[in-house]
């Protein structure tokens, strides 16, 4: 669907949602690239309508169901639940999402009034307060159990079958880059045993399931509008279990190279320790004592195995004839696999001094 189909069966879904009052506005809102969003307002408040992306997300409803579950924890919880978490608006007839008359699923959420997103940090103190903001959001759901979740996207953060997946793009070598990539197949290939480490840590018990976001950049953190102090996390689409020290991996790989993700100077391409330092710091304070020994042991190889791990999409779809993640010119998926394999070299060397920082940080 469109944009421009699902503005027109925007106002068939609002029907469903009359109680909230007479509408006055809903045009499109924000910049999404994967849900089409739209601000309504009414006479008495403004509220949040989605269109769910279904090619993204194939099974709406499990999606709805996941995060009525998560907010409805947190909300449970929280000194102010009108701004802890997001508040799923349940239609006329009580349902969590519409599903209008060609198939499409739609959601409404309460506008948390007052905040605002960012799509940078501004400088080290927002890296550690965007490390506080996830670290709460694992805190306040470390009781809850993640089994109970779908899994919203099959397999999307077990390394070892993104490892599999890349090996069975380089039998197949469709478009014949194969052979021109030889070097960065071999770094994958000589950390096969690396990207078993968590899932094997699982296995064993040393690493429980956990309630996880799995996109864990600053822009989906809502901050007060006054005194800049994170209020919730947002885009729970991708919420489902998983493992605590991806989530923080994810932001330290984003958050914490000294270069863009596509930098092609790879000498530029480094982890900073102090921003790793500061969002470890925010991080383990918000989860407030709530994960195990071991699971915070193992949080510098989070962020190597979410390195490692992205490096191997990209250069999966590099070689698939970039068929997945959007590029801006020839070459762009192969020169972000490299920009990420660079970083998960610089984090080997400096391992040991990320696993003093994080002993530092959980005194």
């Amino acid at each position: 669907m469109t944009r421009e189909e699902a503005c027109a069966k925007k106002q068939e879904t609002l029907s469903e949602y009359s109680h909230i009052g007479k509408i006055i506005s809903c045009e499109l809102y924000g910049n999404g690239h994967i849900n089409d969003t739209f601000l309504t307002v009414t006479e008495n408040k403004r509220y949040i309508l989605q269109r769910i992306n279904n090619t993204v997300f194939p099974h709406p409803d499990e999606i709805m169901e996941n995060i009525a579950g998560v907010t409805e924890h947190i909300r449970a919880k929280a000194g102010d639940p009108k701004r802890a978490t997001l508040t799923v608006v349940k239609t006329n007839n009580g349902a969590p999402f519409y599903k209008d008359s060609i198939g499409s699923y739609w959601r409404m959420y309460d506008f948390v009034e007052g905040t605002v997103a960012r799509d940078r940090a501004e400088g080290i103190e927002d890296f550690e307060t965007c490390g506080e903001a996830f670290g709460r959001f694992q805190g306040m759901l470390a009781d809850f159990d993640a089994s109970r979740l779908h899994e919203a996207i099959v397999n999307f953060h077990n390394t070892p079958v993104r490892y599999e997946n890349l090996m069975r793009a380089v039998a197949a070598d469709k478009v014949g880059r194969a052979e021109s990539v030889r070097e960065e197949i071999s770094f994958a290939m000589a950390h096969e045993e690396f990207a078993k480490t968590l899932a094997l840590a699982y296995e064993s018990g040393d690493l429980p399931l956990r309630v996880t976001h799995n996109d864990t950049k600053l822009n989906n953190i809502l901050f007060d509008s006054v005194n800049k102090a994170p209020v919730c996390v947002i885009d729970l689409d991708t919420v489902m279990g998983g493992f605590s020290v991806n989530d923080f991996g994810d932001s330290i790989r984003f958050g914490a190279n000294t270069a863009a993700e596509d930098e092609t100077d790879l000498s530029l391409v480094s982890l900073d320790l102090g921003l790793f330092e500061a969002y470890t710091r925010g991080f383990l304070r918000g989860c407030d004592g709530r994960l195990t020994e071991k699971e915070i042991e193992l949080l510098p190889v989070g962020a190597m195995m979410m390195t490692f791990e992205c490096g191997m999409r990209f250069l999966t779809d590099y070689l698939e004839g970039d068929v997945y993640f959007r590029i801006h010119h020839e070459g762009h998926n192969l020169e972000r696999a490299r920009n990420q394999f660079a970083l998960v070299a610089d984090m080997e060397k400096k391992l040991d001094a990320m696993k003093t920082i994080v002993a530092s940080c959980n005194k």
